[in-house]
């Protein structure tokens, strides 16, 4: 059952044909993407009411807009309010990063208010209740405890988890011999080594995988396998750690593909310019093809309150050397908790980013949007031009707050319009 397994038969699904529908591409394409192992289909059986989406090799990239609550501030009217802004600017899919409150109840409502497909990270609520309910730390929960909590996700309907299963004594050794200016960045990741360190034992989650897709065949859970060893600095990037931890997940891949389990792999993080192309080659190697899931990357370290400016110009990059999917970076990120603002701001600047690199990688539909600007730009058709934008509302904003008292121009030419000038010269 599930979409790998359908796929490798030979037979195309409704979900497969919606996809296609939505890329405008003929649906056996999606058939042998996903065959390959190179496109997912992001959709639990449990969440019928959402789209099907695809994701992978040829698509439109796509955009991840997390939200989620924290021990200092806990509002799911506000989270759901987020989720609103997200979907309306134009975001693919939502991840529930929740660490404060009523987790269970968050993440439902989550669920059930989406349009667009969930994921979430279980090992923060697995944490979390380890603390709260036996009053003791991290380093005691168990495998059972982060199993347990990995089904009643996707019981809920979650469509894809961040599981940090190449966290292991081997990666994390390699990291320790080099040594790292930020040492490990992310939080899964760091629950996972400060338990490994303390129980001297190796990770649940690798060491037990098989019973991780035994969950994500039941529910044709999507496995995004996490970089528990991403670079937060750019100083860490490509170091032995994080490549060493691609490694392993290559190797996972290949096991959950043999058991028809979709996969996509997460990647960095902060990584300077002329290291991006080759991070998404390694990967690419690495891993067979599996889509690629990258958060920025983050070009630039000290840009705090502009990050999502960092993450779009890496975002660009990424994408057009072939990763698949964006996750978004917000204006509030290394200094708190975004604001509906910031995602707003953080969806529309990987939009643009995922746009950009559709244009270099020749994705059907992707030019096109630009030339019908470059037509009502050259029309002088305001209304149209705005129509077109990524962000309506800002542009419309814009606009009328600049309106020349020539109303066909702007306030930077106006009577010098260069575009009704050279119009007249030509004889357009």
């Amino acid at each position: 059952m599930g979409q790998l397994s359908d796929a490798k038969k030979g037979i195309i699904t409704d979900e497969m044909k919606a996809c296609a529908l939505d890329e405008n591409l003929d649906a056996e394409l999606i058939r042998e993407g996903i065959s390959k192992g190179n496109t997912i289909i992001s959709r639990n059986i449990k969440h019928k009411y959402i789209k099907p989406l695809a994701i992978g090799k040829g698509l439109r990239t796509k955009i991840n807009a997390n939200i989620g609550t924290s021990k200092d501030h806990v509002d799911i009217n506000e989270e759901l309010e987020k989720l609103r802004m997200a979907v309306k600017v134009g975001a693919d899919t939502i991840m529930d990063l929740s660490t404060g409150g009523h987790v269970d109840e968050i993440r439902k409502e989550i669920i059930k208010e989406s349009a667009i497909p969930v994921g979430t990270v279980p090992i923060y609520q697995t944490a979390i209740e380890t603390v709260q309910n036996k009053k003791t730390s991290i380093v005691d929960m168990t495998a059972d405890d982060i199993f347990k909590v990995i089904e009643k996700h996707a019981q809920d309907g979650v469509d894809f988890v961040t599981v940090h299963c190449g966290v292991t004594i081997e990666s994390v050794g390699r990291l320790k011999k080099e040594g790292r200016l930020m040492d490990v960045v992310s939080r899964g990741g760091a629950f996972l080594v400060e338990w490994m360190a303390y129980n001297n034992k190796e990770n649940p989650l690798f060491e037990n995988f098989d019973r991780l897709l035994d969950i994500a065949c039941t529910y044709d859970l999507t496995l995004s396998l996490g970089d528990g060893l991403r670079p937060g600095a750019i100083a860490d990037a490509t170091d032995r750690g994080q490549v060493q931890e691609l490694v392993i997940l290559g190797e996972l891949t290949q096991r959950a593909w043999a058991r028809d389990v979709q996969v996509m792999i997460e990647g960095p993080g902060h990584v300077p310019i002329n290291q991006i192309e080759a991070n998404v080659l390694l990967q690419k190697e690495l891993c067979h093809g599996a889509p690629f899931y990258v958060l920025g990357p983050l070009v630039t370290d000290i840009a705090p309150g502009y990050d999502h400016i960092t993450s779009a110009i890496g975002g660009a990059i990424a994408a057009s050397a072939g990763a698949d999917f964006l996750c978004y970076v917000t204006p509030s990120e290394h200094l708190g908790l975004p604001t509906v603002e910031d995602v707003r701001q953080g969806v529309i600047a990987s939009r643009i980013a995922a746009h950009a690199a559709d244009i270099a990688k020749g994705v059907k539909g992707a030019i096109e949007e630009d030339h019908k600007m470059a037509m009502s730009r050259k029309r002088l058709d305001w209304k149209e031009q705005i129509n077109l934008s990524l962000d309506p509302e800002r542009a419309k904003s814009l606009r009328d707050r600049m309106k020349s008292l020539d109303s066909e121009v702007c306030t930077m030419c106006g009577e010098f319009c260069a575009i009704r000038a050279s119009s007249r010269g030509l004889g357009d």
